[in-house]
């Protein structure tokens, strides 16, 4: 079957099917290969990218920022402070205005009903590159990772330990249930998804054959998990309630004690990145040899290079 989602958006992975996401994931394996040889093809040659930042970044702004540069394209990055976003001017006529001079729109910030109104009115591609409620470019990178490890992603575990709703955790379950990964939501109760979210992503994990499940149990949810995957306690733009997360999810960090409870060596820790060692994992976890962080870091930027690539 032919696959094209040339023009496509990015916001969420709600929005592309299995057999789309596996084409990404394909051609990011075929971009990470090119780029290890050295073989860059100027496939954006007189585009152009606009970067529009509210939150600030290390690898999502460096991994546009190369992907794009690299294949002769050339981005442009907007901090907040540079645009009038919303405050002069409104978001559909801002972009309005970056769609007539840019190929593509990429955005970070915090609502994810800004990066749809860039889309709906700029005519151009735009990818999400970050907001309050999704991240899908990092699942992507992160089911690459998986992929590279195990070899395939049907019918692998993956447990994320933490803070059950934010923005990773969500689109985390969202592509493993497309994708045939089974998919636990290890969290506090105080921390659980939305319902809304576990029921719309149990339908998807019908159609592929993966479960879905919340659990504040820790022993019962790690047993036989492929990959422990967490994130910072705290988002950014949530600063005041470190004191009560600490409370909250201490007795979920991911510790070398709990890496055991899968009972399995081969498993690997994975983390989006930043992390703050010592509060959700720690240190010899981290730094250990089943940590596979900066290799899912560093695929950020061949999954971002795909999917510009396949829409571009």
């Amino acid at each position: 079957m032919s696959i094209s989602i040339k023009g496509r958006s990015l916001l969420t992975l709600k929005d592309y099917s299995p057999e789309e996401i596996r084409y990404l994931l394909d051609l990011s394996h075929q971009v990470k290969k090119e780029h290890k040889v050295g073989k860059f093809n100027q496939r954006f040659l007189g585009k152009t990218i606009a970067l529009i930042f509210e939150k600030r970044s290390t690898r999502t702004r460096c991994a546009f920022e190369t992907a794009f540069g690299e294949e002769g394209g050339y981005p442009v990055f907007l901090s907040i402070d540079d645009l009038q976003l919303g405050k002069k001017e409104s978001i559909e006529d801002t972009a309005r205005v970056l769609g007539r001079m840019f190929n593509a729109i990429q955005f970070r910030g915090f609502s994810q009903k800004t990066v749809e109104v860039l889309a709906e009115y700029s005519g151009v591609p735009v990818y999400n590159g970050l907001t309050d409620a999704y991240h899908p470019t990092q699942i992507l990178a992160d089911l690459m990772t998986v992929e590279e490890e195990f070899g395939c992603l049907k019918g692998r575990k993956i447990c994320f330990v933490g803070d059950g709703r934010n923005n990773v955790a969500n689109s985390l379950m969202i592509g493993c249930a497309k994708m045939g990964v089974h998919f636990t939501t290890l969290a506090p109760k105080a921390l659980y998804p939305e319902q809304g979210l576990v029921d719309q992503s149990r339908v998807f994990a019908e159609r592929s054959g993966a479960e879905i499940h919340v659990s504040s149990d820790i022993d019962g949810a790690m047993d036989g998990v492929d990959a422990v995957y967490t994130d910072v306690w705290v988002s950014m733009g949530e600063e005041d309630k470190l004191k009560e997360r600490v409370t909250l999810l201490t007795p979920f960090r991911v510790t070398q004690e709990l890496m055991e409870k899968t009972h399995r060596k081969e498993s690997i820790f994975l983390h989006c990145l930043p992390a703050v060692k010592g509060n959700e994992v720690t240190f010899d976890v981290i730094e250990g040899p089943s940590s596979r962080v900066f290799d899912e870091a560093e695929n950020r930027k061949h999954t971002i290079k795909a999917l510009m690539v396949a829409t571009l």
